[in-house]
């Protein structure tokens, strides 16, 4: 009897064994909801950046839930925080993953999203990242992005400034040591050129040397620059326009999205960045019926004033509902079955978002209009 007492629990401790591992594998999939996944910052630097995220698809679930779900089924939706870290933002998608992801949101950044592409190809789950802009971020068929890429922010970026007349002589101050702001550095120096725009200077700073920018102020202020050009984060251009104007320094400064979130730092005086420009898809003081009704929610629900990311998040949402019902989905199928139908979905769907009206090319990239934003009391001013 105690042989076979040990015998039948060697086996039932096995079956456990067995039931757990399946489970870290990913769950069998559940016939009433979709669930969707999202990764970013959540805190520390970038926090602007995934929260904005993070609030956005939940509103849009919330929204389509309340409306009946998609092909009449509910949608769940599970959020994690990657803190900016790569590493941290693998570990989030592998718990996402054990909780039974079918479609993933992120990451918000770069890094962090090229990071998760590596294994989201091994599992050919489909990945749609709001504000993932390296051109390595979509480099799998399985990854889609919603924001520009780099290179298309700065060549766009470019030709903006130029075609609107905001400069002639231009400075850059940029991140070497990051691949979002030297990629859109590359293509802008690029166009530049070939819109007759002098770059008299471009200077650049790296991960361990970015709090004091004084040199590179002092090379745009003797290039003669009237506009400097910041294709980086809002964190650091926060301390080159306080700076600047400790030395008197007073040029037009020009950025693209990731200086999104620049007037919201801590101790920070927002009085400074007025009149800071910046390109765009989205504008929360456009009068359209889609920005009035979003800003409107966003605002109740979360206290403030949506940004871009929000905006490109909340479009990532409403992209995959609409490749959900062009395809037939349903929750029940495979994660790899699902990615294969988004794949060919995603390049047949136009989505009226609130970055503009969007296709899809099979290189996951999106196509749509950038807008011109300017700071004015605190506040984004559309330039159109």
């Amino acid at each position: 009897m105690r042989v076979l007492k040990k015998v039948v629990s060697v086996m039932t401790a096995s079956a456990m064994a067995m039931s757990l591992l399946a489970g870290c594998g990913g769950a069998k999939a559940s016939s009433d909801t979709f669930k969707i996944g999202s990764i970013g910052p959540a805190t520390g630097g970038g926090a602007a950046y995934g929260l904005a995220v993070k609030n956005a698809i939940q509103l849009a679930v919330d929204e389509i839930n309340e409306a009946g779900g998609i092909s009449g089924k509910q949608v769940e939706y599970k959020f994690e925080d990657d803190e900016l870290n790569a590493e941290k933002s693998v570990n989030a998608y592998n718990t996402l993953k054990d909780w039974g992801m079918q479609f993933l949101i992120g990451s918000v950044t770069s890094a962090c999203s090229i990071a998760v592409s590596d294994k989201t190809k091994q599992d050919n789950m489909f990945q749609l990242t709001p504000s993932g802009s390296a051109e390595d971020c979509t480099k799998y068929e399985n990854v889609f992005r919603v924001c520009f890429s780099d290179p298309n922010q700065g060549l766009k970026s470019a030709d903006y400034i130029a075609d609107n007349n905001l400069g002639t002589k231009i400075g850059v101050i940029y991140d070497s040591s990051d691949v979002y702001s030297s990629g859109i550095y590359q293509k802008f120096a690029e166009e530049a050129a070939v819109k007759g725009l002098e770059i008299v200077s471009a200077e650049a700073f790296n991960a361990d040397n970015k709090t004091d920018f004084s040199v590179q102020i002092q090379k745009a202020k003797d290039g003669g620059a009237d506009l400097i050009f910041l294709p980086i984060y809002y964190t650091e251009a926060s301390l080159i326009l306080q700076q600047a104007a400790r030395d008197g320094y007073a040029p037009k400064f020009f950025g693209c999205d990731g200086l999104d979130g620049l007037t919201a730092v801590e101790n920070f005086d927002a009085s400074l960045a007025e009149g800071v420009m910046l390109l765009t898809p989205f504008a929360a003081d456009a009068t359209d019926d889609l920005t009035v009704k979003f800003v409107t929610s966003y605002k109740e629900k979360f206290g403030e004033t949506p940004n871009q990311f929000a905006a490109d998040a909340y479009d990532a949402v409403y992209a995959i509902k609409a490749s959900i019902e062009k395809e037939g989905i349903t929750p029940d199928m495979k994660v790899s079955d699902i990615c294969d139908k988004m794949k060919t979905a995603m390049t047949e769907i136009e989505v009226a978002g609130l970055t503009g009206t969007i296709t899809w090319d099979a290189s996951g990239e999106p196509n749509k209009e950038p807008k011109g934003v300017i700071i004015e009391n605190g506040a984004y001013k559309s330039m159109e």
